[in-house]
């Protein structure tokens, strides 16, 4: 089931490299959460009540086209991960468990 995000931005990784300071996966879903705070202006309540079934795209209004872009390019920099734009699919951002799950398996390789 695609949610019409594919193709909305050219989104093209600058070419990084993975450092030890990753967050670890037990540390991704914090980082995540704050990183979903900041950009769309969740608030810290908001974002610590985000379950692995939440709705992002299409559920949260601040979660639009533009902030995919955004979310992506801060993944990359507080994640540690390089993100290409053949990994990217609109089921990522269906719910925060997809996105949380997509996160954790960038950061462990």
């Amino acid at each position: 089931m695609g949610t019409g995000i594919e193709g909305l931005c050219a989104f093209h990784a600058e070419e990084k490299t993975v450092t030890d300071t990753a967050p670890k996966a037990s540390g991704v879903d914090a980082t995540l959460r704050a990183l979903l705070a900041d950009i769309l202006g969740l608030g810290e309540e908001r974002a610590a009540a985000l379950t692995a079934d939440s709705g992002l795209f299409g559920e949260l209004p601040e979660f639009d086209s533009m902030a995919v872009a955004t979310v992506l390019t801060e993944m990359e920099d507080r994640l540690g991960i390089i993100i290409d734009d053949d990994e990217i699919d609109g089921e990522i951002f269906e719910t925060y468990g997809n996105l949380l799950a997509f996160s954790q398996r960038k950061v462990a390789g």
